[in-house]
């Protein structure tokens, strides 16, 4: 090995590089930044879909090493777009500077900054994506989403909440905007904000476009709330009574859940359409939330996606006011993990279901028909916890980062959300049988989360303090409890027998898998044949040892026929019910590569979909929960 480093030393020195052993990444303290970065983002070639920046950064003679934001909160993981920034300048007393991307850390630039300069300025490109191919769109003709961290560098060897930035945006013209930043001055189309640190600006982003409308959701506070809406047509900017209703009471029932809350003003930011990548990403004073563009238009058929918000408003105080400690770092560009997300997302999950039936932005009868499906994931859909646990997915987003997945219900992917999830439901159970319903997950949230009213910095905890806050609503072994289901390979669906209800499973689709069905054209078979389609046949997903996967089928085939006629969900429920009276196989020609073959899947149990029914003589504490406060 000695030998092999000496001759790539050797090897870099004959090319004129020098070996990059002296030009280290500086270490983080906790002190002011001389100066404050000034930003400016020119965001109006919607054409070419590019976001030009320029910078000025304080600087000092000597080495200055410049950080690209790589750890981006609520991704979990190091998915900075590195891979978008283009056209690197660096100028010092009016000359270019020579840069160097450091050997080891491709997120980090080093430069030296000459005598007699006291600023370096800075200018390059965000070349966002041109196509979902390329990764999220976030700039279209009608609306764009500025993300600070993706057109900024920061100096190295600081905090970043002691870095302080005075930003500025350059939209289309006509074009309106929100974000959590406090507006400073504007001039024709650009507008530039209060000086704020960059920890904070990176956690305010924003969105613009043609199309906007924004609504109060607690008219009267002394704290405002607004939902923010951009469309990219303005019809789609219609909100009825009703919906208007349920957002505004989604705020109520947080409040009364937590009973503080912890920012001075909130926005969310909702884009409403089919050309903006997809989004739901938490912050401490804002969201960025994407849905359908009928979401407001077609309120009784847009129902799936509306826990959405409530999740996202939710990780206010769950995720970015009290944060696991291991998931705050003092810059974007030092490792977090990830162990708590059992909390940070499973919690917030929970809440996100409750909270979206208790607000109205969900019937009662969705939220328990969702809770079916969650519930029948854990009970038969997720073979993969016979080896894995919880706690270990929650290293996925950095194993992973949401790629796709061959056998995503063996491999597991990210259960930390919905296992932890069903934790919860557990722990709730548990509290409320302990204390005869006197105490429920309810007066954790409010010990926990509630805590220090208006504060919006952040409160980091660990394992040991949700064990002592359950412990002071009531003793008992929650350690033991809790790491039996999240370190476990447990059936984590039992929480809802706890709760007073019981999986069943029949041949009727739930109103939640027919809506499913109608919305996504996507077709649950994984409890029957263990496969669930598109609308072309093609498969999602194989349902490990089922029987679909023990006759031959993965997810690289395309059904092209069922029993000789071709492919048709329709067709595919039909086969499988006559094949209850039949004991011949069910018949599926399939296309895999070029090639085409007849699978025989030998199944006569009819179709199955998950339901949950009261058992008899228990105490109900679900419908309790889904009560509104």
């Amino acid at each position: 090995m000695k030998n092999a480093a000496i001759t790539l030393a050797v090897g870099l020195a004959l090319t004129g590089i020098e070996f990059a052993a002296n030009a280290e990444v500086p270490t983080p303290v906790d002190k002011p930044y001389t100066g404050n970065i000034q930003l400016k983002v020119d965001a109006t070639d919607l054409s070419h879909r590019i976001f030009n920046i320029s910078e000025v950064i304080p600087a000092k003679p000597g080495k200055l090493t410049l950080l690209y934001p790589s750890w981006i909160p609520g991704h979990h993981s190091p998915t900075g777009p590195i891979d978008k920034v283009a056209g690197f300048e660096f100028k010092a007393n009016g000359k270019v500077l020579a840069w160097e991307r450091d050997a080891g850390n491709v997120n980090a630039f080093h430069i030296d900054v000459p005598q007699g300069a006291d600023k370096v300025e800075v200018s390059f490109q965000f070349l966002s994506p041109q196509n979902r191919g390329q990764g999220r769109v976030v700039m279209t003709p009608e609306m764009l989403n500025l993300q600070w961290n993706t057109v900024a560098l920061y100096p190295a060897g600081y905090y970043t909440r002691q870095i302080p930035v005075d930003s500025c945006v350059t939209l289309p013209q006509d074009w309106h905007y929100a974000t959590a930043l406090e507006a400073k001055s504007s001039k024709g189309n650009s507008y530039c904000f209060k000086t704020i640190d960059f920890e904070n600006l990176v956690d305010s982003p924003m969105f613009a476009g043609k199309y906007y409308k924004r609504v109060d959701l607690n008219p009267g506070a002394e704290t405002p709330i607004h939902l923010n809406v951009f469309a990219d047509r303005a019809k789609d900017l219609e909100i009825s009574d009703e919906g208007l209703k349920a957002h505004r009471e989604l705020v109520q029932q947080m409040y009364k859940l937590y009973g503080a809350h912890h920012y001075n003003h909130y926005d969310f930011l909702l884009a409403l359409t089919d050309k903006l990548g997809g989004i739901g990403l938490e912050h401490h004073r804002s969201s960025e939330n994407s849905g359908k563009q009928d979401y407001f238009t077609k309120w009784d058929k847009s129902w799936l996606g509306r826990d959405l918000l409530a999740h996202e408003f939710n990780h206010s105080w769950d995720g970015k006011y009290r944060r696991p400690a291991e998931l705050w770092t003092p810059t974007y560009n030092q490792t977090k993990r990830d162990m708590g997300l059992w909390v940070y997302e499973g919690q917030t999950q929970f809440w996100g279901y409750i909270v979206a039936a208790r607000s109205g932005l969900w019937s009662h009868d969705n939220a328990m028909d969702m809770l079916a499906l969650l519930g029948a994931t854990y009970d038969k859909g997720r073979p993969g916890m016979q080896w894995r646990n919880i706690l270990d997915t929650t290293n996925d987003p950095t194993i992973a980062q949401r790629s796709p997945l061959a056998f995503r219900n063996y491999q597991m992917s990210e259960d930390y959300y919905q296992g932890g999830q069903l934790i919860w439901y557990a722990i709730d159970a548990k509290l409320r049988n302990l204390t005869g319903n006197k105490t429920s997950v309810n007066d954790f949230a409010k010990a926990f989360f509630g805590v220090h009213p208006g504060a919006w910095d952040i409160n980091t905890y660990t394992f040991d303090d949700v064990v002592a806050t359950l412990n002071g609503l009531q003793q008992y072994d929650w350690a033991s409890f809790i790491n039996a289901r999240l370190k476990g390979h447990v059936n984590l669906s039992d929480s809802l027998k706890d709760q007073g209800w019981q999986l069943v499973y029949n041949d009727t689709p739930s109103k939640a898998v027919k809506a499913m069905e109608d919305r996504y054209k996507r077709y649950n078979f994984t409890y029957s044949l263990g496969f669930d389609t598109n609308k072309d046949g093609t498969l999602r997903d194989v349902l490990w040892d089922s029987p679909a996967f023990n006759a031959g089928l993965s997810p690289s085939m395309t059904i092209i026929a069922v029993n000789g006629e071709s492919y048709k969900a329709e067709r595919l429920k039909d086969a499988i019910t006559d094949a209850k009276d039949s004991k011949a196989p069910i018949e599926l020609l399939v296309k895999d590569f070029d090639q085409y073959r007849t699978i025989k899947v030998d199944y006569h149990q009819g179709l199955k979909y998950p339901h949950l029914v009261r058992i008899e003589g228990s105490k109900d504490y679900l419908s309790e929960m889904l009560t509104p406060l």
